[in-house]
């Protein structure tokens, strides 16, 4: 199986160096990112990945779980560039494989996507912007607002995985950590509560919660919600190939909202990130007001995924693509 994934793995990059020389060399003079950037190239591009998303999250609800974390693993490591999706060669590990990484999947479908664009509009539209674009329509299927993004990316060569423990913050790292690191990229303290929103749905595997579970009981959890986190986590060192998870918000667990803040000022944040984001003074005020208002917590978190998606990306003609041998072009 590892095999047959890999041969569709290259298929897929195949597709990419040939978007290296076609897509972006109708425009010698970088535009940068713009709305709309396809309009003449491929109008359709935008409404086909819309559809691809809707059709997935139909059949695999998880699926949007994925994309939005693909934009977070992704943008957050120095540049919106897909460099996520690239695969381990005999002389870089991908970054889907670091311990970073843990717990995504579903990469398969990002492919699926791709596959319908290039048959409507062969080399033209980019994996970053197909990445960035799945995640919109997917923030849409849980039932978090529409965000207008730009788009006009294009894809990286390397891996990243050298550097990904620099950039992306771990769930057990401080609150000033996780702000320093968001500031880098330009978004302040209310945009980084809001994205941590994004813990509003999904799992947390029970390998990042055992810390606060065994030998004893993390005194900050609420006593009320720990039965339930101990029935789901029995073991002390869980199999992190095992389906042993809690879901992030036990009432709304499909559903983007602000039911998250409400959570974690109750002590049920599952993270030590979600308690402090909760309690550290710099945070507490925002946690508050997106616990009381939706539409507060829709609005930064627009602002902040707008921010992300936009962090360094690639344009124009001066990127070399992955051959398509899986190998760094030179």
């Amino acid at each position: 199986m590892r095999k047959i994934m890999g041969a569709k793995v290259l298929f897929f990059f195949a597709l990419l160096s040939f978007s290296a020389v076609s897509a972006f060399a109708q425009d010698e003079e970088d535009q940068g990112l713009v709305m709309n950037f396809y309009k003449d190239s491929c109008p359709q591009a935008e409404d086909i990945i819309k559809e691809q998303v809707k059709l997935l999250y139909k059949r695999h609800k998880n699926t949007a779980f994925s994309w939005l974390r693909n934009i977070f693993h992704d943008c957050a490591v120095q540049s919106c560039d897909a460099s996520l999706l690239l695969d381990s060669t005999r002389r870089s590990l991908s970054e889907k494989e670091t311990d970073r990484s843990f717990g995504l999947r579903n990469f398969r479908y990002i492919e699926t996507i791709k596959e319908a664009v290039e048959r409507e509009c062969p080399g033209v539209v980019s994996c970053a912007d197909i990445l960035v674009l799945s995640a919109r329509e997917g923030i849409v299927s849980l039932g978090g607002p529409y965000i207008p993004l730009k788009t006009g990316r294009r894809d990286g060569r390397r891996s990243r995985a050298d550097v990904v423990e620099e950039y992306l913050p771990d769930h057990n790292e401080t609150i000033s950590g996780v702000l320093d690191r968001f500031a880098a990229m330009g978004i302040d303290t209310p945009g980084v509560v809001a994205l941590l929103g994004a813990h509003s749905v999904g799992r947390t595997h029970c390998v990042k919660l055992v810390h606060r579970l065994y030998p004893e009981v993390d005194p900050a959890l609420n006593p009320d919600h720990v039965p339930h986190i101990l029935h789901k986590c029995p073991d002390q060192i869980p199999d992190p190939k095992a389906v042993q998870y809690v879901r992030n918000d036990r009432g709304t667990p499909m559903v983007l909202d602000n039911n998250y803040y409400r959570n974690i000022l109750d002590n049920k944040g599952l993270l030590i990130v979600d308690h402090q984001l909760a309690y550290d003074k710099r945070t507490r005020p925002y946690v508050k007001k997106m616990a009381k208002s939706q539409d507060y917590f829709f609005k930064e978190f627009s602002r902040a995924i707008t921010l992300l998606s936009e962090n360094n990306p690639l344009t124009g003609m001066d990127v070399i693509y992955v051959c398509k041998d899986g190998v760094d072009c030179v």
